[in-house]
């Protein structure tokens, strides 16, 4: 099996535009390492928006940019190179689920897209009401045994996965809806630094047995 470093990869937190504009960034020298907010060290998001303007370069030089507003601030996607033809389908106008890495240059936070998907409008709404209700929960707040039956439950969902190369975490989500989905990303991020489990491609985990 190939090493879990070549694969690992950062729980995508489910957040809102104005909570990454609130958080600090962390620098290692000139290069971002993270996104301190609260507790949480933030390197890949989950967002869901408005495309509000976009702007695609012409010439030789190939980049793409978006403005994503969801209610609460705004943030640009930076596509380049090969990204350009992977989303240049996108319009401004369409309601989108967001998955991709946070990046900071020039005082200025962005988001390099893995994903950009067309979603119905409705999900803004049922977003920005999951998080302002599950904001406050953490798993420092559950008993220490209830906690590990919700690591069984979640090792049990990535194992019953593992003879078609791992599930996607938005799956065990949706399996486990007795878990706030923000206890599964924190435990699934634990998981991930122990390496219990690892990513074989963004988004989706697999067991490392």
């Amino acid at each position: 099996m190939p090493s879990q470093e070549k694969f690992k990869r950062h729980v995508a937190y489910k957040l809102r535009v104005g909570d990454i504009l609130i958080g600090k960034p962390i620098l290692d020298g000139e290069r971002f390492s993270f996104l301190e907010l609260g507790s949480r060290r933030i390197i890949r998001v989950n967002l869901i928006g408005n495309i509000v303007e976009k702007y695609e370069s012409e010439g030789d030089k190939k980049y793409l940019f978006f403005t994503l507003d969801d209610g609460s601030g705004q943030i640009r996607l930076k596509c380049f190179g090969d990204d350009v033809e992977k989303f240049k389908e996108i319009n401004q106008g369409e309601t989108v689920l967001v998955i991709g890495v946070l990046r900071y240059w020039n005082d200025d936070t962005y988001i390099s897209p893995e994903i950009i998907r067309e979603q119905d409008p409705r999900y803004l709404l049922v977003r920005k009401l999951e998080i302002e209700k599950e904001k406050e929960q953490t798993t420092d707040s559950i008993p220490k045994e209830k906690i590990i039956a919700i690591k069984d439950k979640i090792l049990g969902s990535i194992k019953d996965f593992e003879d078609q190369g791992g599930i996607e975490i938005e799956k065990i989500i949706m399996n486990l809806k007795d878990i706030s989905p923000i206890i599964i990303n924190q435990e699934i991020q634990k998981l991930l630094e122990e390496g219990i489990v690892f990513e074989p491609r963004p988004g989706k985990v697999r067991y490392l047995g």
